[in-house]
């Protein structure tokens, strides 16, 4: 079991709250040194541009490093990478529950790794794009992205990458010793968010059973982003009744 779900439930609310880097490395380690948050997301606009130093630079913040790059290749390819990225030091890693279950599972494989969590669908996508572009069919989300779920418990994954619509079905299926790490999270006060289409606020998210929040706009869109992060975390904290 994941060490990270081993302490779920000792987590504060700004343990859970995951701020994504989704910008360039100056601007990154600016927004770095104003807010106190759990977590650090770098994902493929960051780790291109700044690599592996960005990681060790960050660890040195005290921050706990989500590297969001999302392995999807043959099996020999990903357990290569997932060995790498355990060497970089990060705390969990991602990859395409799409890959299929001997990529899963060579993931999983990989002495000494990170916690690891399966990407069940983009929030980027809905229904609509699931009938029609990818052929699913009947393209109902849930029972797709449960599915994926179950798959990558039983691949030996410490979790998954979930839209909080999906965290309760999720949650019922896997139980609760399973990491839910949810994209799409917009306060009530937060500008519009284009990009993702099943996006849910904190406080429903948690109450849905997500365990990490993974929130970019919302905190380094705002005038005072470490202001942002209070609310958010005030959020958490009245939904679960621990501390902010």
């Amino acid at each position: 079991m994941s060490t990270l779900v081993r302490t779920q439930n000792a987590m504060t609310a700004k343990d859970r709250i995951c701020l994504a880097l989704d910008m360039d490395t100056a601007a990154a380690f600016t927004l770095a040194n104003r807010v106190q948050v759990g977590w650090v997301k770098v994902g493929m606009e960051l780790y291109t541009e700044a690599g592996p130093e960005l990681i060790r630079e960050l660890k040195k913040l005290g921050f706990k490093i989500f590297l969001d790059l999302k392995y999807h290749d043959i099996p020999n390819t990903v357990k290569g990478a997932v060995t790498k990225a355990a060497a970089l030091g990060v705390d969990l890693i991602n990859v395409h529950a799409a890959g299929g279950p001997a990529m899963l599972k060579a993931a999983a494989e990989v002495p000494s790794r990170p916690s690891i969590i399966g990407v069940t669908l983009l929030t980027s996508l809905s229904a609509k794009e699931l009938g029609e572009h990818m052929l699913v069919d009947p393209p109902v989300v849930e029972a797709y992205v449960t599915h994926m779920a179950i798959q990558c418990r039983d691949c030996g994954l410490d979790g998954v990458v979930a839209s909080a619509e999906e965290a309760k079905p999720v949650r019922d299926v896997v139980g609760d010793d399973f990491l839910i790490v949810t994209p799409g999270i917009k306060p009530l006060w937060a500008a519009e968010n284009a990009d993702q289409k099943r996006i849910t606020t904190p406080a429903q998210a948690i109450k849905n059973g997500a365990d990490i929040l993974v929130i970019g706009r919302a905190i380094y869109g705002a005038n005072d982003p470490s202001i942002a992060v209070q609310k958010i975390a005030d959020e958490i904290s009245q939904q679960l009744n621990v501390k902010s």
